[in-house]
């Protein structure tokens, strides 16, 4: 049976998981699920242990590994449990030597009978600090849309986060490696490439010469015309330097779309969490590039029921969706990560937190229905991700229907449903 790998979390992951299931076939690995990993939350990592449980059920003779954050940071919690056959460290896992070592450990076992100090491959990932390109012949899981990792780890220390301690600090691939994967990819037949990284406005910063991410975003576009969309994840806007503004008003093939890792819109909660920003930044970093770009699509990141959150504290952040213009929120429901200054601050209670993170969605929904609106009658260029739906440059989600994954359609918008915008037929 062919390798699997279910993976959770985000965008950088997706990337890791093809690089995974790459090397862990080349090892001449069978029968193996590969569990990669996200340890952003508890509610994470309770699914990724539920998904185990489960997995171990449908398919009682696999050999389950599971890697990624969580395996990084929980490695014994994993180990422990009688499903797991092997805990891979979230450097390891890029690495083909760990997955050779992981079948030859499952030659040398007898049945399912490993002892946990045993299973576990876990190294000391702060000791990273370098980071290799990874060569992705394609992507299994998404035809038309491609991740390439160009940053890794994190050098900041925000007091919710457990992530830099299972990535890292910060480290880049060089800008050499990132244009000839983007290249590779386009030329398979990927449409639309999504730069990625755990903090990715940091790039370039361990890089010889004063390298930074638009500088990188500029090379590509100059030195790959066959790239037809190319899309950022998420930033960090209070390190946006002026490249990057400068390709987002000018170049077209840059997708008007950028995600922010803002958090919230309250002045003192952003200082609690040690962020670097402010309310009036982020603002006017939105205003600013709204001007540069007009049109530009707008998402965050906000966590409802920071510790010491009020209600007012709160109001601010639900006010931000209006203020910023966003289209799309990731709403996180504050989660205590064991480790973290701020699971040693006063939490707000659950019942508050839930009701803040509902309140989120709500105008969340709201504010996209608004965008949705004010899209009717404009003509878009259409990436086909199934044969039921595809995404505006503006990230904005189109109904389809009968079209062919990985092209690039022009339709004109007649209306919406609230959720997805409808062609004109």
């Amino acid at each position: 049976m062919p390798v699997d790998v279910v993976t959770f979390g985000c965008r950088l992951n997706a990337s890791e998981s093809e690089v995974i299931r790459q090397n862990a076939s080349g090892a001449g690995l069978d029968d193996v699920v590969i569990i990669n990993s996200c340890a952003v939350t508890n509610e994470a990592v309770a699914q990724a242990r539920q998904s185990i449980r489960r997995l171990r059920r449908e398919r009682p003779s696999a050999r389950i590994v599971v890697t990624g954050c969580a395996a990084q940071i929980q490695p014994t919690m994993f180990a422990e449990m009688a499903e797991v056959d092997r805990v891979i460290g979230n450097d390891d896992k890029m690495r083909g030597d760990a997955w050779r070592e992981a079948r030859t450990a499952f030659a040398a076992a007898s049945g399912f009978g490993i002892a946990n100090e045993e299973k576990v491959a876990v190294a000391d990932i702060m000791a990273v600090k370098e980071m290799a390109p990874h060569l992705v012949e394609g992507f299994q899981s998404a035809l038309p849309r491609a991740f390439v990792q160009v940053q890794n780890g994190c050098d900041h220390r925000c007091t919710f986060c457990v992530i830099p301690f299972g990535r890292g600090n910060s480290r880049s691939v060089p800008m050499g490696a990132v244009v000839d994967q983007v290249r590779a990819l386009a030329e398979a037949g990927h449409a639309e490439i999504v730069l990625t990284g755990v903090d990715l406005t940091s790039y370039g910063a361990d890089l010889p010469g004063a390298l930074r991410l638009g500088g990188l975003v500029k090379r590509i576009l100059r030195h790959v015309p066959e790239v037809r969309r190319l899309r950022i994840s998420s930033i960090d806007s209070i390190e946006a330097d002026r490249d990057l503004l400068d390709a987002v008003a000018n170049e077209e093939r840059l997708m008007p779309h950028l995600h922010l890792s803002l958090q919230s819109g309250d002045d003192m909660i952003l200082k609690r969490m040690k962020r670097r920003h402010s309310r009036r930044d982020a603002i006017n970093f939105c205003a600013q590039v709204r001007r540069l770009r007009p049109g530009i699509a707008f998402g965050a990141d906000i966590i409802a029921g920071f510790p010491t959150e009020t209600e007012e504290m709160f109001a601010r952040s639900l006010d931000l969706v209006a203020d910023c213009d966003l289209t799309f929120l990731h709403v996180f429901p504050y989660s205590p990560r064991p480790g973290t200054p701020a699971a040693r601050m006063p939490q707000v209670p659950g019942e508050a937190i839930r009701d803040r993170a509902r309140r989120l969605r709500e105008a969340a929904a709201t504010a996209l229905r608004k965008r949705l609106a004010a899209e009717v009658g404009a003509t878009r260029q259409v990436l086909i991700e199934s044969a039921t739906q595809g995404r505006t440059e503006h990230f904005i989600p189109v109904a389809v229907a009968g079209e062919t994954p990985g092209a690039v359609r022009t339709f004109r918008v007649a209306d919406h449903d609230g959720a997805r915008l409808r062609p004109a037929v």
